[in-house]
């Protein structure tokens, strides 16, 4: 198939849109045919669906091909994956180091060292870095997560070098200036005010985090406590960097227009004369399994009431994985899931409600809930609202319909999100940091397709209980601007990140797209 055949098919897929829950499921498929009178119309629907199959199909088989992972005598593993549909290349270099690896009294102290990697190395100046990125028409940023901290520069596909000089440089030769770091230090200080201590939904959260885990370092904001950025000094942060930035700690992840033949004896020749250093224990803290519930409420300035709810949910290493995905799917997928149909759109309780479950993260995190009411709502009528949902989904099966439908769209979620090389790179980068591998993607919708409704029903019993739930209420205590829109979210919860990047902790759909960079 040609560029120009591609982009046909692609153009008529983008039309027919509605028949991507058909796709993988005949037996929907011909029940749907035969719903359809006219002959002509039915053939030319098989045409369609037909041409929409071989094409998702075609998408993920051309996928699996480009893809190229080699571990370097140092460590470092790097992922290659060639896609030549633009003359720009993504380069994304992640670190197994965030919130998650900090001790009590250190919180903060990963974000802190991602600010500080912009300062000056002892090859390049202050501010050099971005400068250089800049004058070569790229783009440059970083964020750090729960598990993770990552930076990435965007070229055309001439200047992907730059990312190799630029990246190998930072991760043996940072400077952590003393005078530097205090202003940073403040700067850090300021963007958690502005972020959490000023935001009411954000204040919740971080006390519902608080709340649920009592000694697993996911209790912890990415950000770091207030008290503790107050008392992080210089050393701490060179001492972090020197323990966690080296190649045997990070993944390399490039996707582009480029011959991996030809690239990887440049990522070897710019990282593999990096020394490996000492291997890293990993292993975090054992949360005790939680026996009731747990409440927690604050009283913030604000317009209105909040709820937060989280239950303790497996990760990528349990085989429930994919029906939690599944369920979330159910329950929050856009306006057609059960959340917004009951809470907002027919007993029209809510302004904004949903929720989410995050099979990639390292250890076991929450499968979450949250509502806003509307005025004149008490915030209990959500929260009782919230957990009849929950009843009956442990109660009654979701429909076979209703099932195919929440597959269908992860699957042409997934599958499109392949379009972008940064978003690729992402998922790519993340499933290899946390520990799942690149080949969890690769048998994550074969596995999906297996769940069943008897799946959706028997998780549902055994993960969303009252003794492994800790409920969060915002009270208000005076009127605040910032109402929010009709069937809205509250605002994305801020990480403490150079860039927003709202995959943890966040009340976002969307986790894997981070925000323009903070000047």
């Amino acid at each position: 198939m040609t560029r120009g055949e591609g982009l046909n098919v692609f153009c008529t897929l983008f039309t027919l849109t509605p028949f991507l829950t058909l796709c993988y499921h005949p037996k929907t498929m011909m029940q749907f045919l035969q719903s359809i009178k006219s002959n002509h119309i039915r053939q030319t629907t098989v045409f369609f669906v037909c041409l929409i199959v071989s094409f998702l199909f075609s998408v993920t088989a051309h996928a699996e091909e480009n893809i190229k992972k080699v571990v370097l005598q140092n460590g470092l593993s790097v992922i290659l994956v060639e896609e030549d549909k633009a003359p720009v290349v993504t380069f994304q270099i992640w670190y197994k180091v965030g919130s998650r690896n900090e001790i009590t009294g250190k919180t903060g102290l990963s974000h802190l060292l991602e600010h500080m990697m912009f300062k000056g190395t002892t090859e390049r100046g202050k501010g050099e870095f971005s400068r250089i990125v800049a004058k070569n028409g790229g783009r440059e940023n970083a964020f750090t997560g729960n598990d993770y901290t990552a930076y990435f520069e965007i070229f055309s596909k001439e200047k992907i070098d730059l990312s190799l000089m630029l990246e190998s440089d930072r991760m043996q030769h940072l400077l952590i200036d003393e005078t530097e770091f205090k202003l940073e230090s403040e700067v850090v200080k300021e963007e958690r005010r502005s972020r959490t201590d000023d935001d009411p939904y954000a204040s919740l959260v971080e006390a519902l985090y608080a709340t649920a885990f009592m000694v697993h370092p996911y209790r912890n904001p990415v950000i770091g406590w207030m008290g503790d950025l107050n008392d992080l000094s210089r050393d701490d942060a060179y001492q972090h960097y020197k323990q966690y930035y080296q190649p045997n700690n990070a993944t390399v992840v490039i996707v582009g227009d480029f011959k991996s033949d030809l690239l990887l004896p440049k990522v070897t020749e710019w990282f593999e004369k990096i020394p490996k250093g000492k291997e890293i224990n990993q292993k975090a803290a054992t949360e005790p399994p939680q026996k009731g519930v747990r409440r927690t409420t604050i009283k913030r300035e604000a317009q209105l009431p909040f709820i937060f709810m989280g239950f303790h949910a497996p990760n990528y290493k349990h085989p429930d994985t994919y029906a939690l995905s599944a369920l979330s799917q159910i329950l929050s997928g856009g306006k057609s899931s059960r959340l917004y149909q009951s809470l907002i759109y027919k007993k029209q309780l809510a302004l904004g409600a949903g929720g989410h479950y995050d099979d990639l993260t390292t250890d076991s995190d929450l499968f979450y809930f949250y509502g806003t009411p509307r005025p004149g709502i008490a915030i209990e009528a959500v929260e009782e609202a919230l957990n009849e949902e929950i009843k009956r989904l442990q109660t009654e099966k979701v429909t076979a319909l209703e099932l195919t439908k929440a597959k269908n769209q992860i699957e042409a979620g997934f599958v499109f999100h392949n379009d972008s090389n940064f978003a690729r790179a992402m998922r790519i980068g993340r499933a290899e940091t946390v520990g799942a591998g690149y080949d969890y993607l690769k048998e994550y919708l074969s596995n999906l397709r297996k769940v069943t409704e008897d799946d959706i029903l028997r998780v549902a019993n055994l993960y969303l209980i009252e003794d492994h739930k800790s409920v969060g209420i915002l009270v208000p205590m005076g009127a605040a601007s910032g109402a929010l829109p009709l069937g809205g979210t509250p605002p994305a919860v801020g990480l403490g990140t150079r860039s927003l990047l709202p995959t943890v902790r966040s009340i976002s759909l969307s986790p894997l797209v981070p925000e323009e960079k903070e000047f």
